[in-house]
């Protein structure tokens, strides 16, 4: 996809996504190496031999290492929300930081069974960005401003990041760009609520529709989609994703607005999320679908409807599994050694 060379500052994003370093194929033919030496079948323990691949090539190192992993947690306000329609159970930003503080949060509590590191981005909770159904989300500027915010989740190095969202209207505007990415009647990537009738989901899909009218000359470009209908946490976490890949970090995105962030960047180029791997299948909005159309298999399915990294804390124990067992085990002593 061609854009004009004055689209400035969005032309920097673009000029980064070109230049993003590729895997190491050296480190991830080294993981192989081992695997088929080891006293079981070769790809006996399926995508757990894959992870150490997945984490090497990306790494860029032998052997696999998860001793840092991070998960970071963007609160934000989006202005569509205003319209009092916004899911009825997601938790107001401003109670989830003080339970975050307090390691009073689920998803705290995991990090801290498995000893993965927490951090939470405060997007100015208390300033929700522009209502998309009226104007933009954010211009230009800001977007690109919020989306270098982002990449601050990657400050101190890491070995792994993984990624959540903890923001009110958060449900419109994810449902709000896969429509600008997909097509199709909004109400097909709306989140439904139990409880919630037929004449909300309408008045949602509504506001939806004149988003899509308002800013429909700008759709075409996917860096447009995230700052007019993305709001500040989703382009935070597509800036945290771009800086992870420059820094040779591994991500694993986790919720259904964290794998908008991740879309616009594929939409902009695939590989540019090679990098990423889903962390669970969340049972919000038509997130199976997002992830078929972004070529993500999620590594859990527990229905879980936080947005804010409980499945993605879960997915990266598994992954440190994984490393755990390559790096522990050693060729057999004995030739024909069978499990």
């Amino acid at each position: 996809m061609n854009y004009p060379q004055q689209m400035s500052p969005f032309q920097d994003i673009r000029n980064m996504i070109v230049s993003i370093p590729g895997p190491d194929e050296q480190a991830r033919d080294a993981v192989r190496g081992k695997e088929a030496t080891l006293g079981k079948p070769l790809g006996s323990l399926g995508r757990l031999e894959w992870f150490n691949e997945w984490l090497c090539a990306w790494q860029r190192r032998y052997p696999p290492q998860l001793k840092r992993g991070m998960v970071c947690v963007f609160a934000a306000s989006h202005g569509v929300a205003q319209h009092d329609i916004a899911a009825a159970d997601t938790p107001s930003p401003r109670a989830m930081l003080d339970a975050y503080a307090e390691g009073n949060a689920a998803v705290t509590q995991l990090c801290g069974v498995f000893g993965f590191g927490f951090r939470v981005f405060d997007l100015a909770v208390d300033v929700p960005s522009g209502d998309f159904a009226f104007g933009e989300a954010l211009d230009e500027k800001s977007c690109v401003a919020t989306m270098a915010y982002g990449m601050e989740a990657v400050h101190g190095g890491l070995d792994i990041l993984a990624l959540g969202s903890v923001s009110t209207g958060q449900d419109l505007a994810a449902a709000a760009v896969f429509t600008a990415l997909y097509g199709g009647p909004a109400e097909n990537w709306l989140v439904r609520d139990s409880g919630v009738d037929a004449d909300v989901l309408a008045r949602r899909a509504a506001l939806i529709e004149q988003a899509l009218t308002l800013h429909g000359p700008y759709l075409q470009d996917p860096l447009q989609i995230l700052a007019r209908l993305g709001g500040r946490d989703i382009a935070a976490m597509a800036g945290a994703i771009l800086a992870a890949r420059l820094q040779h970090i591994p991500v694993i995105i986790d919720g259904y607005t964290c794998t908008a962030a991740a879309a616009v960047l594929y939409a902009i180029h695939p590989a540019t999320l090679d990098h990423c791997i889903a962390g669970s299948l969340s049972s919000r909005g038509a997130h199976r679908e997002v992830l078929e159309r972004i070529h993500k298999i999620p590594i859990l399915a527990l229905g879980i409807r936080a947005e804010d990294g409980c499945g993605a804390a879960l997915a990266m124990a598994m992954v440190k599994a994984a490393v755990e067992v390559h790096n522990g085990m050693h060729a057999p002593a004995a030739a024909g050694f069978v499990t």
